[in-house]
């Protein structure tokens, strides 16, 4: 029996916002327990510990790069409000599961399931098109940017008090939180794609990785804006991979103080895309607040790889934070070359481009940074390589803007 009122509403959008933050946030919770449940599965071995824990990162990433096509799909199909409620309902069994684990085996394959579930962010970014005018989405996409930032500055927090009193126990707060997620949402969340603007069946061969990388193919103005964008996720991978390891190496950082960085570098982010990105939008258009977003990265990532203390290098992540305008733009010209029944598999199609960064970026920047210290070389390059990746995304995103037809808002 649907509860949910025919037409969307404002209290779709914010229970979207509210799903995001909340799936951010059970993320987050499991962020400073999960490296050491593994360790104690393996027996108290740190190194191993260590090898473990990539092999679950890398692999959940995978699931994101695999399925975000599927349940975009699937979403253009048979609506976004099955698929997002669904989803919510999966990842919260699924931390049960994951609580419950009597192995690392089970842990893995819960991690698995993780990764699948969560994949669902494409569906709700399709949703906020379909109750956006074209000319208002950048704005809204960078409200779920702050949503994202909220979820993960406060996650690992919860993750670390709750973790004091149990490994397990952050777990099933996050199953908490996503169970009650699929419950509100039940009662509240209407339905925003129409039966008409649906696709007739599901579209398998844009429901896979080849099949969307495909599709994003089909508008060379498209395909130009993906690869833009891909550099862009790119860059962004050399945060989470290199920040601690950058900053103990070259200034000597205790774990207190990166903390208070990383901190700052989050609130930062969800301030500019909580609060910047509409007015931002609405006063430059798309277009502009993108190319002062990218200029605004690079100059941060040159900061960071070139500042020789560290409170110089604090002095970037606001340059970095305003770079957090890029991807609300992007999505926002994407969007606009896709109907009505193809926003699921554009944002599943974006999203898998996120999943091949949360692969390789990792990797790349760790190796990268590894060999500058050994040959001791410069070891800010994995910084200026990202500053680089913006200067490129840039350039592919202006020839891409020439080439469309499409108008600034």
């Amino acid at each position: 029996m649907n509860f949910a009122p025919k037409r969307p509403r404002e209290a779709a959008f914010v229970f979207i916002l509210i799903t995001v933050a909340l799936d951010m946030l059970a993320l987050g919770v499991m962020i400073p327990v999960l490296p050491k449940l593994i360790a104690e599965f393996e027996g108290g071995d740190l190194r191993s510990a260590a090898t473990v824990t990539g092999v679950f990162g890398f692999s959940w990433a995978l699931m994101q790069f695999l399925f975000q096509p599927v349940l975009g799909a699937l979403s253009d199909r048979y609506g976004r409000r099955p698929v997002v409620l669904l989803s919510n309902l999966g990842l919260g069994l699924d931390y049960i599961f994951m609580a419950l684990a009597p192995s690392l085996g089970f842990l893995f394959l819960g991690r698995l399931i993780s990764g699948i579930t969560a994949a669902s962010v494409a569906t709700a970014n399709a949703y906020i098109t379909d109750i956006t005018p074209p000319e208002k989405r950048a704005g809204r996409f960078g409200l779920i940017g702050a949503a994202f930032g909220v979820g993960f500055i406060l996650g690992p927090a919860i993750g670390g008090v709750l973790g004091d009193y149990g490994l397990r126990l952050p777990f099933w707060a996050a199953a908490a939180f996503s169970l009650a997620n699929a419950l509100y949402g039940f009662f509240i969340l209407p339905e925003s794609l129409a039966p008409e603007k649906r696709t007739p069946k599901i579209v398998w061969r844009s429901a896979n990785v080849l099949g969307s990388l495909h599709f994003l193919r089909s508008q060379p103005a498209l395909a130009m804006i993906a690869g833009a964008l891909f550099l862009s996720y790119l860059a962004h991978e050399s945060l989470p991979a290199l920040f601690v390891l950058y900053t103990q190496y070259r200034y000597n950082w205790d774990p207190g103080t990166t903390g208070w960085a990383l901190a700052i570098v989050g609130v930062s982010q969800t301030v500019v895309s909580g609060g910047l990105v509409r007015p931002a939008v609405a006063r430059l258009g798309e277009k502009k607040t993108l190319a002062i977003a990218l200029v605004s990265g690079a100059l941060g990532f040159a900061a960071y790889a070139f500042a020789p203390t560290g409170a110089i290098f604090m002095a970037a992540p606001p340059l970095i934070a305003m770079w957090g305008m890029a991807n609300p733009s992007f999505q926002g010209l994407a969007t606009r070359f896709a109907g009505a029944s193809e926003q699921g598999r554009l944002q599943g199609a974006l999203g898998s481009l996120r999943g091949v960064s949360g692969m390789v970026g990792p990797l790349f920047f760790t190796q990268i940074f590894a060999g500058s210290i050994y040959f001791g070389a410069f070891p800010g390059a994995g910084y200026f390589i990202a500053a680089l990746l913006l200067v490129a995304s840039l350039m592919i995103a202006r020839a891409a803007i020439k080439r469309s037809t499409v108008q600034a808002p």
